[in-house]
């Protein structure tokens, strides 16, 4: 039996410790309430987007859950952005420095006021692997529970999400759609609270941390707006003064093998590029050594079975009506691809925990057998090369074919990329390269869904290609390659290509290229002046001085 107490007894016993307590006592606490292990509860609720305008009421819900098994909950905040309303403009530049504060001010309470465990409620993008990254860094017994996916939204019999209005902007400017159905389609998509409803980045994000065994089972397949939900909060409450009795503590949980799984499932779903990155910096603040081939090896041996959205046809609530995750999970342990040895928060391993799973129901087509997959081996390809000698990430489903080889179409910002792309200068067999957008570049790599949602809503998605050393938002789809390294601000090959200039993609040789002779390579390098920093005060040019290449998961903790 562990001290439970261990961190919040220094903050309130004793004699001298009659201020702390006259203060906490303002706040609620009871006599009782001394001598209870204090439980951080991480709201991330904010009325700035949809994926969060709930949070409130379930961080509640993990406070009940902590109360009734012994403990004393106590909420408190944390940031979040909206990456969907940012998108495209200045301001997504602070969507992954997010990821970064959120972790720092989790960290920074939970450390302060000597909370002995944490439970952390998170919805958007960011707040989900900040919320992990600072669990790790403190190494106290914590559970993260996903706030749920969205509803989709309904138009004419079809399901809508935030990626079809994005689409629709490009659908638009290519006169395929008019001015009232753009409204109509802007106006149904997004009926209420929840993440994005397919597998995009939060969706990934959630089944990644799920996978990783941080997670209650099926926390990651539920609906935002759900009775399944809130008791998921409840239970995790409880279950955080489980693992204190335990001393089970999130390094015990985070093993090489934990992240082996959680990149397995990703795998299997079709997930967002980000969970690289995300991964790689959980791993980072756990200490575990995880790097980009890492996801090579493991994608090597994993199909991608789930058709969902932004490839598929499919939205994550109808995954989640058919069962969740888990029969997914059950069908890769049988197969020998998770390892089912894995500790997990419910303080028992994940093959004990997907014993008594029962299989997806006869005729669904959302989860693919694996003698049947969409593609045989890992959609998201890391590929080397001149262009990337440190890594690159590309999102290869199949149905945009694996190889690619066009003339490039070179713009200096996403901005530039996205006039032209809605302007038809972009025309089938052009390789669209966005650079300045890297971590230290930008600063803050942003996402290029509006440039390649435009690409596809203009009909080119197999006709195009979009390379850049930005990152892409998990609703991308197409024969896209982000996270180029070194980035074109650090002096990569991208800040020396020219329009025109042959590049080429090979998804099966794992390639990507800028075909010039090495003396013109050379002469280009040697007149390539590096830009002057974009920000030189505040916390975007704080950031672009600590942040590491996306290939080691751009991290700002050296």
């Amino acid at each position: 039996m562990s001290d439970i107490r261990k961190f919040s007894r220094l903050v309130v016993d004793g004699n001298d410790r009659a201020p702390n307590r006259s203060m906490l006592r303002a706040t609620g606490f009871k006599d009782e309430d001394f001598g209870k292990a204090q439980i951080g509860v991480v709201s991330t609720w904010s009325m700035l987007t949809p994926c969060n305008m709930h949070i409130d009421k379930l961080a509640a819900k993990a406070v009940e859950g902590v109360d009734a098994a012994g403990g004393k909950g106590i909420i408190f905040g944390t940031i979040t952005v909206a990456d969907g309303i940012s998108m495209g403009t200045e301001g997504m530049k602070y969507s992954l420095v997010s990821r970064e504060v959120i972790a720092d001010s989790v960290e920074t309470v939970a450390g302060c006021e000597g909370f002995d465990g944490l439970v952390a409620v998170g919805g958007c993008d960011k707040n989900m692997p900040g919320c992990v990254i600072a669990m790790a860094r403190l190494n106290r017994p914590s559970v993260f529970v996903y706030g749920g996916t969205i509803l989709p939204g309904c138009l004419h019999g079809q399901n809508l999400d935030i990626v079809s209005v994005f689409e629709a902007v490009g659908k638009h400017a290519a006169r395929k759609i008019s001015d009232q159905e753009l409204k109509d389609i802007e106006s149904c998509a997004i009926p209420g609270p929840g993440s994005c409803g397919g597998m995009y980045t939060a969706n990934t994000m959630a089944s990644a941390i799920e996978a990783l065994g941080m997670s209650l089972p099926n926390s990651s397949m539920q609906i935002a707006v759900s009775r399944e939900k809130q008791l998921d909060c409840f239970n995790a409450g409880a279950a955080v003064l489980d693992l204190l009795k335990r001393n089970l503590r999130p390094r015990d949980i985070m093993t090489k093998k934990a992240f082996e799984n959680a990149i397995c499932v990703v795998t299997a779903l079709g997930g967002s590029t980000n969970a690289v990155l995300h991964l790689m910096a959980i791993a980072h603040a756990a200490g575990v050594k995880l790097n980009l081939d890492d996801f090579t090896r493991v994608s090597k041996k994993v199909p991608v079975l789930a058709d969902l959205k932004p490839s598929g046809r499919f939205v994550t609530a109808e995954l989640a009506a058919i069962g969740g995750l888990l029969p997914l999970m059950k069908m890769l342990l049988d197969k020998g691809l998770l390892h089912g040895e894995c500790m997990t928060v419910t303080g028992k391993t994940m093959r004990a925990n997907l014993a008594d799973v029962k299989p997806y129901p006869a005729g669904q087509e959302i989860i693919r057998p694996l003698d049947n997959p969409i593609k045989k081996e890992g959609h998201l390809v890391i590929l080397y090369g001149n262009l990337a000698p440190e890594g690159s990430v590309a999102k290869i489903t199949g149905k945009e074919g694996l190889s690619f080889s066009g003339r490039a179409k070179v713009f200096d910002s996403e901005e530039k990329a996205l006039k032209a792309i809605l302007g038809g200068k972009i025309v089938k067999g052009d390789v669209v390269v966005v650079r300045y957008e890297g971590p230290r570049g930008g600063p803050g790599m942003r996402e290029m869904l509006s440039p390649t949602s435009a690409i596809a809503g203009r009909g080119l998605g197999k006709d195009v290609a979009l390379i850049t050393d930005g990152r892409f938002s998990g609703g991308s789809h197409g024969f896209v390659v982000g996270h180029i390294t070194p980035e074109a601000f650090n002096g990569g090959l991208l800040g020396i290509v020219k329009n025109g200039d042959t590049i080429t993609i090979d998804a099966v040789k794992r390639q990507i290229d800028l075909l010039l002779p090495a003396a013109e390579i050379k002469k280009r390098q040697k007149a390539w002046e590096a830009p002057k920093p974009k920000y030189t005060r505040g916390v975007l040019a704080k950031y672009a001085k600590l942040v590491t290449s996306a290939s080691s998961g751009a991290v700002t903790d050296k």
